[in-house]
């Protein structure tokens, strides 16, 4: 086993300033471009982010705290960013995310003690139960996961004008 809580917090802590450094200033192009139907670009999966941040984190934490399993957590709509979201500037939809990022690990600090909660278990309502542990550790995944996304993404952008070289760049072969 791998987890250790001070580690987990350092990769929360960096997202937001990382996604701030590689995403701020870039053009249009870069922030928009996809996958093709049903996929994300940069800019919603920063919108996803902040509604993980919102919805499901420490939500559940609180739940696995207070409730152990007699209670399930209530459900994460993974797509929730979709629909009707506010209009702001990607500068400012980085800036909320770093604030409830901040935020919630604080919250995390002040809920956890790694020698006493780590194994605590929740009810999620597809998996059964889940630790506390497993929760956080899955929160610092879901951030590699789309900072992955991010760059995997843009990389395709350029698929075609790379020509020959495709072969040699595995970021550009399908997923």
């Amino acid at each position: 086993m791998n987890f250790a809580m001070h580690e987990a917090v350092e990769v929360l802590e960096r997202t937001p300033l990382l996604l701030q450094h590689f995403l701020s200033g870039l053009a249009t192009g870069w922030l928009t471009c996809n996958e093709g139907e049903d996929t994300w670009n940069a800019v919603e999966v920063v919108e996803h982010l902040i509604e993980a941040e919102r919805t499901n984190w420490i939500p559940r934490l609180e739940t696995i705290l207070q409730e152990g399993e007699s209670k399930p957590f209530p459900p994460f709509d993974r797509f929730a960013h979709l629909n009707g979201h506010k209009e702001q500037s990607l500068a400012e939809k980085l800036q909320e995310f770093t604030a409830i990022r901040q935020q919630n690990i604080a919250r995390l600090k002040e809920l956890v003690d790694p020698a006493l909660h780590l194994e605590m278990t929740g009810l999620h309502p597809a998996f059964g139960s889940v630790k506390a542990r497993e929760l956080i550790s899955t929160w610092v995944v879901h951030d590699l996961t789309h900072i992955a996304q991010i760059v995997r993404v843009m990389a395709k952008r350029y698929k075609t004008d790379v020509g020959p070289w495709k072969a040699y760049l595995g970021i550009l072969q399908d997923r």
